[in-house]
């Protein structure tokens, strides 16, 4: 199917107007019909009706959302991946949810580039709902996240067990800071802490969240890993009689894209998170 009628379903669809489609797009509103038409043609089902406010989906519409996002966004990768880096037999492309970005994500790539050389990377950064659609979609390989989902065809491995600790400031204890790790930890943190449910001040992002109190002074949850030397040190202290939530991480992968090549890559990760490393996350390198 020409790429370009489903690039247009998708703008009509996102805007609801085949005047705004066009726009978009670059060419006038007759090229935009003649594109519906044809795709309503091979697909043999109408997707929109017309009126004077704009374009509205039918229910086929609705059902083709997932399917023209799929092949714009699989088209995308190929355009940004082909040709092949000079030297590169593949590309191996990996994503990983903010959090663990650094250093897991990180230390990752460097060693990845040391002991694959034979393979170009392309890491991804996003929300665990969105990496994981990637690696439905095949635009990813592999994905690290807190919270998958159990698709058909994809491999769900846990990588990493892994507490949420509430701690503070010694310096300056207050105030309470809530970080936002997800729907799951949002109903256990509730039920077990409801006086705390409605922080003044909060983050969807640990790394940001754990600077501020640092900065600042106050206390929240994160993972052991990334306080463990600040507790050490005797900068943060764990907050008496606070629960634990657990919180592991989940290595993810499509058996339809596994490879010899992906499951040495998933080995250098094992190793990795098995180092005893600090996970400290501070933002300047020379610290």
């Amino acid at each position: 199917m020409d790429i370009d009628l489903a690039r247009t379903f998708v703008e009509i669809a996102r805007y609801g107007s085949l005047i705004a489609a066009a726009e978009r797009l670059h060419v006038t509103q007759t090229a935009i019909t003649a594109r519906v038409q044809k795709l309503e043609s091979h697909l043999n089902c109408k997707l929109f009706v017309r009126n004077r406010a704009g374009a509205k989906l039918t229910a086929d519409g609705e059902a083709f959302v997932v399917y023209a996002n799929q092949l714009v966004q699989t088209w995308e990768a190929a355009r940004r991946d082909l040709p092949l880096p000079e030297g590169y037999r593949n590309v191996l492309h990996i994503g990983g949810e903010v959090s663990l970005c650094n250093p897991l994500m990180l230390t990752w790539v460097r060693v990845m580039r040391e002991m694959i050389p034979s393979h170009a990377l392309r890491a991804e950064i996003g929300d665990g709902k969105q990496l994981l659609q990637q690696l439905e979609m095949g635009v990813l390989d592999a994905a690290l996240v807190y919270q998958p989902t159990y698709w058909p065809g994809l491999q769900v491995e846990q990588l990493l067990e892994e507490k949420l600790i509430q701690v503070r400031l010694k310096a300056n204890p207050e105030p309470y800071v809530y970080i936002d790790w997800g729907d799951d930890f949002r109903k256990q943190h509730d039920a077990a802490l409801p006086h705390q449910a409605k922080a003044a001040v909060s983050f969807n992002l640990g790394p940001l969240a754990l600077q501020y109190i640092l900065e600042n002074g106050g206390a929240g949850y994160f993972r052991t890993r990334v306080v463990q030397s600040y507790l050490d040190a005797g900068i943060l202290e764990r907050v008496p009689q606070a629960p634990e939530f657990t919180y592991p991480t989940y290595l993810v992968y499509s058996r339809d894209r596994d490879s010899a090549v992906l499951q040495s890559a998933f080995e250098l990760l094992r190793t990795i998170v098995k180092a005893d490393t600090d996970w400290s996350q501070r933002w300047d390198p020379m610290i």
